[in-house]
């Protein structure tokens, strides 16, 4: 066994032991998790912000914004005006919705935000039908997702036994079982990296507008995340995130997520 494995064994979330991770269970759990750690919800706090201040900076038009895949997000508490969704029902979301095959008007909406969700969807090409549908002129989708980078990769690699990281996939298609297991934590990197030609090739109504990576890697990796436990306590966060501030320039290195901001494009 790997050290990185151990480690994942050490630190794992007794909580979680033997959860079906397509349960409720595990959503009653994670938003436990998250209640508990200060610093995790800092990290989330910042997706959030992130994912508003690129809508401002990159759409334009009216419409609805939707937050897809929100599982426990607290994403609503922060910015009322979102409607959060997921696949399936749960207490904290307005709505059921399948961001394959989304019950939502042609050209409604202005943004749509998904966090650690793409890599779950069985048949991508099926959401970016959808965007290319839902979405206004201007509007567009903004993706935060699992990082490629040297760190990362090792990372993703082996912190899940019920997902996989493997950039050699040739096609975009998940066998994703269930709504969890199984899934490909590479596929944004497959999609939007690999294969940009390609996805520019198939669909030219849409646009790739931002990709960077995302430095909050330090406090992400320490809380422990939803699923293991946090090694440093809340209150060295502060210090953290100036580690993390002085660590900018080899952020492409240590990065645990990036970010993928997608536009529909304007037309004359």
């Amino acid at each position: 066994m790997g050290v990185l494995k151990q480690v994942r064994d050490v630190l794992y979330e007794p909580r979680l032991k033997d959860v079906d991770v397509d349960s409720d269970q595990l959503l009653v759990i994670h938003k436990a998790i998250l209640q508990e750690k200060p610093m995790m919800s800092e990290v989330f706090t910042e997706f959030y912000n992130l994912c508003i201040s690129l809508d401002q900076k990159y759409f334009s038009g009216s419409g609805k914004r939707i937050e897809i895949g929100a599982g426990v997000s607290f994403f609503k508490k922060l910015y009322p005006e979102i409607v959060s969704t997921d696949i399936k029902r749960a207490e904290n979301l307005d709505m059921v919705l399948d961001a394959q095959n989304m019950n939502l008007p042609e050209q409604s909406v202005r943004a749509l935000y998904g966090l650690n969700c793409f890599h779950h969807f069985p048949e991508p090409c099926k959401f970016f039908n959808e965007l290319k549908r839902v979405l206004i002129t201007g509007g567009g989708c903004v993706l935060i997702e699992p990082y490629y980078g040297f760190v990362a990769k090792r990372f993703y690699q082996n912190v899940h036994e019920v997902e996989t990281f493997d950039s050699s996939q040739i096609e975009w298609e998940n066998s994703t079982l269930g709504f969890s297991s199984n899934a490909n934590q590479a596929l944004s990197y497959i999609v939007f990296i690999r294969d940009q030609k390609k996805f520019e090739r198939l669909y030219p109504e849409l646009e790739i507008v931002v990709h960077r990576p995302i430095h909050n890697y330090l406090r992400y990796l320490l809380s422990g995340g939803l699923n293991f436990r946090q090694v440093l306590p809340s209150w060295t966060s502060p210090i953290i995130k100036i580690a993390e501030f002085l660590l900018i320039p080899v952020s492409q290195i240590f990065a645990l997520h990036h970010v993928i901001v997608i536009r529909k494009k304007i037309t004359d």
